[in-house]
């Protein structure tokens, strides 16, 4: 027998994670963020995840990502099969629907060992240094649920993923077969803002390589015979769009690198710098633009130096429909445990950027993390555990939604 198809205005039951569920996450937490796996060395938290998943008695997958992505593993997928019935319609089948739900292993570079304490209701890090909330808050999120959902069943079936290199440029879930997956819709937990915003559009992203070439001379004696790659370095970046370019896009020049020794004209200098913005064609004319200075900084009579300059789209932007399902699912879910769903924009990209480019329709939820990629970062109990209410919600949301799409 099927269950009874609701209305669109009748909330699904509240699901929330009961007393051991909390206590048991806050463990599997502070246990994750312990185990480090910046990008490229993700292998032990794989193992730890993998070691979990296995222990419920699913099967746990690994594809080749990792040789792609510069990773020492690649990204894990396990699939948890509905066992609640769904009627979709009176259709004669039972087709039931599938759920995608991501996180990512890597965290960036830490800055000293992890060692999670409690101060004033959160997780921090007692070390000067990240908590890795980024994103490990989400996979210990993603366990919970699995656990859950093996002991009790679920009306869609699920799939978990746990992608490798997400923080160098999404290149776990760039290097992903994507027709591996089942799923109609999706949602990763990976924005650090308030639980209840829904990430709906994200930028589009560029990177771009310069390397000058100029020639070395002693400093001191004979600094008229050198040409300097980092004077003309300088003089790219100071003539660039850099920051907040308008409410769309972003610039930025993160890594810079040169010179050999204080007194030599230095002969070489490299720079990396980014653009982003929720329109293509605007981050296109602020690409432009830099690569402009690049050439006409190369050019100068004062600098001239011979240079290379490489432009890479990371990843493009997307934006999805507020009426999307996978949108009124993750509404419907929020609101079910107390949170006042708020569409926004972001300026940060997720692996939902890949899955948008692939045809999957994978929307970010916010996960109440705060300063993520900060040596303050932090994550609330209670933000914690709100997002596990969360999680455990949009099975039966999405359901629904699925069932009102069949009518």
């Amino acid at each position: 027998m099927g269950t009874s198809r609701r209305r669109p205005t009748t909330p699904v039951q509240p699901v929330t994670a009961s007393a051991i569920e909390r206590r048991r996450l806050g463990e599997l937490f502070v246990e994750l963020c312990r185990i480090e796996s910046p990008s490229g060395r993700e292998r032990a938290c794989a193992e730890r995840v993998a070691a979990e998943l296995r222990g419920l008695g699913l099967e746990v997958h690994e594809d080749g990502a990792g040789a792609v992505a510069g990773s020492d593993c690649g990204n894990l997928l396990a699939r948890i099969p509905a066992r609640a019935t769904l009627d979709l319609g009176g259709l004669g089948e039972r087709r039931y629907p599938c759920v995608l739900l991501c996180a990512h292993l890597d965290t960036v570079p830490l800055q000293a060992p992890v060692e999670p304490i409690l101060e004033d209701g959160g997780w921090e890090n007692a070390n000067a240094g990240i908590l890795g909330a980024d994103n490990k808050a989400a996979v210990a999120v993603m366990l919970a649920l699995a656990r859950r959902v093996c002991n009790e069943g679920a009306p869609v079936d699920i799939e978990l993923l746990f992608t490798v290199g997400e923080e160098r440029s999404l290149a776990g879930a760039q290097a992903l077969d994507a027709s591996r997956l089942n799923s109609d819709f999706g949602y990763v937990f990976d924005h650090a803002s308030p639980i209840g915003e829904v990430v709906v559009g994200a930028p589009c992203h560029f990177r771009l390589d310069a390397s000058f070439r100029g020639a070395a001379a002693h400093a001191g004696i004979r600094p008229e015979d050198g040409s300097s790659a980092i004077l003309a370095a300088a003089r790219a970046v100071s003539d660039m769009p850099l920051g907040r370019v308008n409410e769309d896009t972003t610039a930025n020049v993160g890594l810079i690198e040169g010179g050999s020794a204080i007194n030599v004209v230095p002969e070489h200098c490299s720079f990396t710098a980014e653009v982003r913005s929720l329109r293509e064609e605007a981050a296109e004319a602020v690409v432009a633009e830099m690569v402009d200075c690049v050439h006409e900084a190369a050019n100068l009579p004062e600098c001239d130096c011979d240079v290379d300059i490489s432009v890479q789209r990371t990843f493009t932007a997307y934006e999805i429909s507020s009426g999307d399902p996978a949108v009124r699912a993750a509404e419907m879910a929020l609101r079910d445990c107390g949170y006042e769903p708020k569409l926004i924009h972001s300026g940060g990209a997720s692996d939902a950027n890949v899955f948008m480019s692939k045809g999957l329709t994978v929307v970010n939820l916010a996960n109440g993390t705060e300063r993520n990629h900060e040596p303050d970062e932090r994550v609330s109990v209670a933000a914690l555990e709100g997002m596990l209410d969360v999680a455990l919600a949009l099975p039966a949301a999405a359901a629904a939604q699925s069932a009102l799409l069949a009518r």
